[in-house]
């Protein structure tokens, strides 16, 4: 099997990778199993040093590698950049904190006995990975596990293949040991035999509700744990005290990063009646203002999107939402150029069960509700399916932690966009999955959480318990 990589922009067949076959992708998922062995009793100093080196490479070849991510998939090069630094800072965060992350934890039990708990490796981890963030994706699954004593089998989107060999390179570069860490160029229609495969322990998945329901289905009949990293359609909460200036500049950032392809972006502004029209006016117009283009050009805000289908499919969302009744105020269909271009677009005015309104639009384009109050605002953000992120803009913080704190999201910011950070857990609820990535909680998703009772023992009856 052979896989195209494709230029979004242009169209143009970038490279042609060949994919393994059933033998090769056996002898990989061989060696990962192999490697755990091994890898599993390296001291996490080692570990971390492999790591730091990782976070070296990356910076090293940051030019390199943030040229293919914006050639493969159409990301603006400055934002391809940023990519590879955060996962450079990825790289240093775990490799400065993995061991106290996992540090036996001392617990207080019976006065005659030590009891602990030990965090110790599960084996090899299946992770399935997407476009729109093609290095940070999988080095967010694989940068903890490795660090935990995990080994990584990465089964990235088809699109960008030479991403996945350049991950690998990374890893492989630092000194990783061989089979700790592959990837696999194979098609969706195999990755239910290797979930099933004995040898793979767990697996993640970053992707839509419903592949997330089918791997975690398959991995399930097979009692293996699973992390689901799922789609979104974040609120965006204007209240009437916020700021505006920093609520339109933000609110266009967030809903415009990576042309509109990310899970947390902004995709639901909530406006309360008082600030509606005066929001809206400012964000159309901000909106508007941003330049569409080559992405290999450093003034670019918004590239193509990563493929045609992909296009056609947010534009009938958009149409459909018209045609129900929704006002368009800028863009609306895709742009006459060569590329999968699609412009910044702004509803308002968006009918109930339209298509903006329940699902997630996975692109450049943004719907404005008018709420009368904080309270409607709050109903109205929680009226979703997904629960990922969510944030309220408010000039009282007081006032911003309580509603934050009414949302159903995994994530919940006070006048800031949503982001991930490895500081700090990242997950969803409802359709937006289940599990955490980064800090100490995601290196602990894919462990061993064992518990350890040493019983002291005395002379009078030899340590034994009647």
């Amino acid at each position: 099997m052979s896989i195209e990589s494709t230029n979004p922009a242009t169209g143009e067949t970038l490279e042609t990778y060949e994919g393994e076959s059933t033998a090769e992708r056996d002898e990989a998922v061989e060696r990962a199993e192999e490697a755990f062995a091994e890898w599993r009793d390296v001291p996490i100093e080692d570990r971390q040093r492999m790591l730091a080196r990782a976070g070296e490479q990356l910076r090293e070849k940051e030019t390199e590698y943030a040229e293919l991510m914006t050639a493969e998939m159409g990301k603006p090069i400055a934002q391809s950049r940023a990519e590879v630094e955060k996962c450079a800072w990825l790289c240093e965060y775990y490799a400065e904190h993995a061991a106290e992350h996992l540090q036996d934890e001392r617990v207080a039990s019976d006065a005659d006995a030590r009891t602990l708990i030990s965090y110790e490796p599960l084996g090899t981890v299946l992770a399935i990975m997407p476009w729109n963030f093609p290095f940070w994706q999988a080095f967010r699954f694989a940068v903890p596990n490795l660090a935990a004593g995990n080994v990584g089998v990465l089964k990235h989107a088809s699109n960008v293949p030479g991403c996945a060999r350049a991950i690998e390179e990374v890893f492989r570069e630092a000194g990783c040991p061989e089979g700790a860490f592959s990837s696999l160029l194979i098609g969706s229609d195999e990755i239910d035999e290797v979930i099933e495969d004995d040898r793979i322990d767990a697996v993640t998945i970053t992707g839509s509700s419903g592949a997330g329901r089918s791997v975690a289905e398959t991995a399930g009949s097979q009692l293996k744990k699973t992390v689901l990293e799922l789609g979104g359609s974040d609120p965006f909460v204007v209240l009437d005290d916020a700021d505006l200036e920093s609520a339109v500049e933000k609110g266009t950032q967030s809903r415009l990063i990576n042309s509109g392809q990310s899970c947390i972006a902004a995709k639901r502004f909530i406006v309360v009646d008082d600030v509606y029209d005066e929001f809206l006016e400012r964000f159309v117009e901000r909106m508007d203002g941003r330049v569409v283009g080559d992405p290999m050009d450093e003034e670019t805000d918004i590239g193509p999107q990563a493929r045609e289908d992909l296009m056609e499919t947010l534009d009938e969302q958009v149409q459909e939402t018209v045609d129900q009744g929704a006002e368009l105020h800028i863009g609306g269909e895709p742009m006459d150029r060569e590329g999968a271009f699609y412009p910044p677009t702004v509803l308002s005015d968006v009918p109930e069960g339209s298509p903006a309104d329940h699902e997630e639009l996975f692109g450049p384009v943004a719907t404005v509700f008018r709420v009368p109050d904080e309270e409607a605002a709050i109903e109205k953000a929680n009226d979703t399916r997904f629960g990922l992120g969510a944030s309220v803009w408010t000039e009282d913080e007081t006032r911003g932690e309580r509603v934050a704190r009414q949302f159903e999201s995994g994530l919940a910011f006070v006048n800031e966009l949503v982001k991930s950070d490895p500081r700090l857990p990242f997950g969803g609820v409802k359709e937006s999955g289940y599990g955490r990535e980064l800090a100490r909680d995601g290196i602990r998703e894919f462990v061993n959480t064992k518990t350890v009772w040493v019983q002291h023992g005395s002379e009078e009856d030899g340590g034994l318990v009647e």
